[in-house]
């Protein structure tokens, strides 16, 4: 759902387009206290802002700002911006913040990976170390080389995620 904050005769029509464009339903409100409301209640994907308004209210768009949660916030200038300009920049910024989530995504993925490799080079030391001692019981040798297999595990999959994100 589109949250489209803009108090104008024509943000009903602009709604409409953000709703046929985006395949999702557009609240449309005309000021920013209806906005704060709108965002305690429900999960919005974007959130568009009248330019003006946030100019003519600083702290009340700050407040919408404190609310947005994951949302997407778009700031336009509907004075010098047609509808069909408004959905251009709806559909960038939604495009861009897809972008930046993937590439945050990639990122966390990386350094989990790079942090996985890091625990498993000390997990196999110190199963090779456990497995060198000449009093270690049968059973417990059996563990430390179990727990070695499932790190062996977990070190190819490592390997074939990289292997399949080098091919992408």
């Amino acid at each position: 759902m589109i949250l489209l904050i803009w108090p104008s005769e024509r943000s009903q029509e602009c709604a409409q387009a953000l709703q046929r464009e985006f395949d999702q339903p557009v609240k449309n409100v005309s000021n920013l206290d209806a906005a704060c409301e709108e965002l305690k209640s429900n999960t919005f994907s974007a959130v568009v802002l009248d330019h003006w308004l946030c100019e003519a209210s600083p702290a009340a768009a700050d407040l919408v700002l404190q609310h947005i949660g994951s949302s997407v916030p778009i700031t336009v200038n509907f004075a010098i911006s047609s509808i069909e300009r408004v959905v251009r920049t709806v559909r960038m910024s939604l495009r861009q913040h897809k972008r930046e989530m993937e590439l945050a995504r990639q990122h966390a993925c990386m350094n989990l990976k790079s942090e996985l490799k890091d625990d498993l080079t000390e997990l196999f030391l110190s199963c090779g170390i456990g497995l060198q001692d000449p009093t270690l019981p049968a059973q417990a040798a059996d563990q430390l080389r179990r727990i070695e297999e499932i790190g062996k595990h977990i070190q190819q999959r490592l390997a074939e995620d990289q292997a399949l994100a080098a091919h992408a």
